[in-house]
């Protein structure tokens, strides 16, 4: 099966099973989604949300979150991975959202890159799914199982498989696209012992297929 046949198969049948996938961070408004996405860097959705339920009654605006101390911060993020770090992202953030951007979180990949805690990944996240801009999201979940369905070809790095991906991915289904690939690495195609014998794709899949 060549790499066209394959992407082919891949947009059918998550454009028939999976037409409305979604972040499964909790949020409201774009500063929310932006404090979620920022949180979430190697920890999980679940306890991403957990957090942020208290977090944003505390700082439910930009304006608070700036002139927090990032000690009280802390307070709300402890049982996050790195909160000494994130604390001070959130609060960085904030002050540049205010100051730089008059509290509108940008759609431009590059703007938002600009901000603490936000990185190429996190920047593609927001304008993807606020803005509806044609770019790919590449985490740990995207890079994995783009590369065993066969999708991507020899990515060393997460900017690789995101080019690739973005290539052969129609523009119009690409923000879905990074919805379908995260979901199906969370719940079946898992990084230890991935879900074969659960999965719908296995007939354009090359892990299982060995090419």
């Amino acid at each position: 099966m060549n790499k066209k046949e394959r992407y082919r198969l891949f947009v059918e049948y998550f454009s028939k099973h999976q037409p409305e996938a979604e972040t499964e961070l909790d949020y409201s408004n774009p500063y929310e989604l932006l404090v979620a996405v920022i949180l979430s860097a190697q920890c999980t959705d679940k306890r991403v949300n957990i957090v942020t339920k208290d977090l944003f009654k505390r700082f439910p605006e930009a304006d608070s979150l700036a002139e927090a101390d990032v000690a009280e911060v802390f307070e709300y993020i402890k049982s996050i991975s790195y909160p000494n770090n994130k604390s001070k992202y959130l609060v960085g953030m904030a002050k540049m959202l205010m100051k730089d951007f008059n509290n509108v979180v940008p759609s431009d990949v590059d703007d938002l890159q600009k901000m603490p805690g936000v990185g190429r990944k996190t920047a593609n996240v927001i304008a993807s799914v606020i803005y509806n801009v044609p770019v790919m999201a590449v985490d740990t979940h995207v890079f994995r199982v783009s590369a065993r369905v066969g999708l991507t070809t020899n990515a060393k790095t997460p900017l690789e498989a995101e080019i690739q991906l973005v290539k052969h991915i129609p523009k119009e289904v690409i923000n879905l696209s990074h919805h379908w690939l995260i979901l199906h690495g969370r719940y079946v195609c898992q990084a230890r012992k991935p879900k074969c014998d659960e999965c719908q794709i296995t007939h354009f899949c090359k892990y299982i297929n060995k090419g």
